[in-house]
């Protein structure tokens, strides 16, 4: 009877910390969240606009990580493989790490300090993070050539619904 009940418990605990897909699927940015600020990795204060700004004309792929997140990290191989056979196309890294020294140790263990990074000094309840329902990570996003979002919700490179979103936006 223990064990059984210890099994329910975890399950319901389990259950309610799960990804939720957000209810609203966002095609643009409020101007609250594009004027988020965010850290590079020199230390620069940019926004979120200034980031789709440098990208505007391009296909761009968000990818929200943390170097602490294991499910990011297991998704690292699948996120390069995305990265490497859309060569055409821009990436971006957004990064929840805890501080600035994990933000760069992060960097420096994943082999990230090549790639566009980025850093929530803020903390993971910010503007940005709240309009687009950061509920779990890693996520990812489409933005279209236009700065548009093209795809709101994805939770893993290997979502089908990135690469098919990626292909319509390049026709």
């Amino acid at each position: 009877m223990r064990k059984l009940l210890l099994i329910l418990m975890l399950s319901i605990f389990g259950l309610s910390y799960a990804q939720e897909v957000p209810k609203v699927l966002k095609t643009s940015f409020s101007k609250e969240a594009l004027a988020q600020k965010l850290e590079n990795k020199e230390g620069k204060t940019v926004t979120i606009q200034q980031i789709l700004d440098q990208h505007k004309g391009k296909v761009l792929v968000i990818d929200f990580w943390a170097g602490w997140c294991r499910d990011c990290l297991k998704a690292l191989p699948k996120a390069k493989e995305l990265e490497e056979s859309n060569k055409n196309i821009d990436f971006v890294f957004l990064s929840l790490d805890r501080s600035r020294e994990g933000f760069e140790k992060s960097l420096e263990r994943f082999e990230m300090k090549d790639k566009e990074n980025y850093w929530f000094s803020t903390g993971w309840k910010n503007d940005f993070n709240n309009y687009i329902d950061l509920n779990w990570i890693p996520r990812y996003m489409v933005i279209d050539q236009k700065s548009a979002i093209a795809k709101y919700y994805a939770i893993s490179p290997e979502d089908p619904e990135i690469q098919s979103t990626i292909d319509k936006l390049l026709k």
